[in-house]
């Protein structure tokens, strides 16, 4: 048992004092008439916090993180999530929704505002590809096969 704790203790050291300094970070956002915005608020090599904001009616289409697990917040707005099955869950302000690494889903903007989303991703290892289609190919986030389309300010409104 004593060696145990020496074991556990030596670990606990090792990670004490490693240089990575704390990150603060707001969550505001511009509110968009057209298009969408991805943010990211605070990173380490592990886990990231960004934040997204999709017009009414914005979205995208079915893709997995392979190597990433994830989680939606919605802090306005709302978003219907969809896998390959089908419709997931219909989230509104407050509520969020889990996505384990290869799992395949969609989302889109679905409420009368736009959305803003809090996304918290967190991955062991980092793939060359870290998000595919279907097909098993790569499928960049801003890519017109994945219904990218630049976000268009709404001039002085911000979600904050």
């Amino acid at each position: 048992m004593q060696s145990q704790v020496s074991s556990n203790i030596q670990i606990q050291n090792e990670h004490i004092g490693n240089n990575i300094e704390p990150q603060l970070f707001r969550l505001r956002t511009q509110l968009l008439s057209k298009g969408r915005s991805d943010y990211v608020l605070a990173s380490t090599d592990l886990m990231s916090i960004r934040i997204k904001c999709y017009a009414q009616g914005g979205e995208n289409v079915l893709h997995a993180h392979p190597a990433e697990d994830h989680a939606f917040v919605i802090l306005a707005g709302a978003a219907r999530f969809s896998g390959k099955e089908g419709e997931l869950a219909m989230l509104t302000k407050n509520q969020g929704i889990l996505l384990p690494n290869g799992f395949c889903y969609k989302f889109e903007s679905c409420g009368e505002e736009p959305l803003v989303m809090l996304r918290l991703g967190a991955q062991k290892e980092k793939l060359e590809i870290n998000r595919i289609g279907l097909d098993g190919k790569s499928l960049p986030g801003k890519s017109k096969e994945n219904k990218h389309e630049d976000g268009v300010p709404i001039e002085g409104l911000y979600y904050e």
